[in-house]
């Protein structure tokens, strides 16, 4: 008799990602080097919680690079920003725009600029036209600038600083390149792309505990007002993210801690 456990499908049983955030319709365009791309069925790890089945995935690329995407890791990974969002709500970094739109829909929220530094970013959205799938309160708080983020100031008061400009997770420079765009925005709050992994690096390499009080030290040395570690699910999430994504990019000279 076959054993016909052999042939089960590997995906039975698999979670399919679900999220109550809002996906855009995305037509498969493309402006110079960007281009968005689907994956009808792919496997993806989450930004903090374990790998799932995700549906109709739309990515961004650039030269073949992925930039942004509907991964649940690239969405869990804004997730904090866009939920606890309030006020004018300033977004460095078009990316997909659904950062953005999601912003919008929060009624909290009273407006969001975006301000983007590339040109052909700027044409592919003017012709994807996301905000015309909002409501038209929602669509009304949108404004996109092309500016850059180490220079761009602004005329409004700040309520929430959300940078995501970078193509790796991670980098060595990130923080320093945050307080400079804090510097000139005088944000009330700020939550950057990849803080929990930056947190967890610099806790570790100054002898700190990954726990409320080894990041909270952390996030006070970054000076910067950072949105997250006030949170009560926020530690537990920082964990599991710099499990699932730190792989061996801790600051120099440190090791991961034993208990991660």
């Amino acid at each position: 008799m076959t054993d016909q456990s052999a042939f089960a499908d590997p995906l039975q049983g698999m979670a399919s990602y679900q999220t109550d955030l809002f996906i855009p319709r995305y037509a498969l365009s493309s402006q110079g080097r960007w281009k968005l791309r689907t994956a009808p069925l792919s496997i993806s790890p989450g930004y903090w919680t374990p790998a799932m089945l995700v549906r109709d995935m739309v990515a961004l690329d650039r030269d073949g690079n992925t930039w942004m995407s509907t991964a649940p890791m690239e969405l869990e990974s804004q997730e904090i920003g866009i939920r606890h969002a309030s006020g004018h709500v300033l977004i460095y970094g078009m990316g997909m725009g659904w950062c953005a739109v999601n912003c919008a829909l929060l009624p909290a929220v009273t407006r969001v600029t975006v301000v983007e530094l590339d040109p052909d970013i700027l044409e592919l959205h003017r012709d994807l036209d996301l905000a015309s799938q909002l409501p038209a309160d929602a669509r009304a708080k949108l404004h996109i600038v092309q500016g850059d983020a180490y220079e761009y100031v602004t005329d409004l008061p700040v309520d929430l600083l959300m940078p995501d400009i970078w193509l790796p997770l991670m980098n060595d420079t990130r923080v320093e390149e945050v307080q400079r765009m804090q510097e000139r925005v005088k944000a009330a709050r700020v939550y950057f792309w990849g803080q929990e992994l930056e947190l967890a690096r610099h806790a570790v390499a100054a002898g700190r505990a990954l726990d409320d009080a080894g990041i909270a030290a952390t996030a006070a040395d970054f000076g910067i007002p950072l949105l997250g570690p006030e949170l009560p699910e926020y530690t537990a999430r920082l964990r599991a993210a710099a499990r699932q994504h730190m792989r061996g990019r801790w600051l120099p000279g440190t090791e991961p801690p034993a208990d991660l």
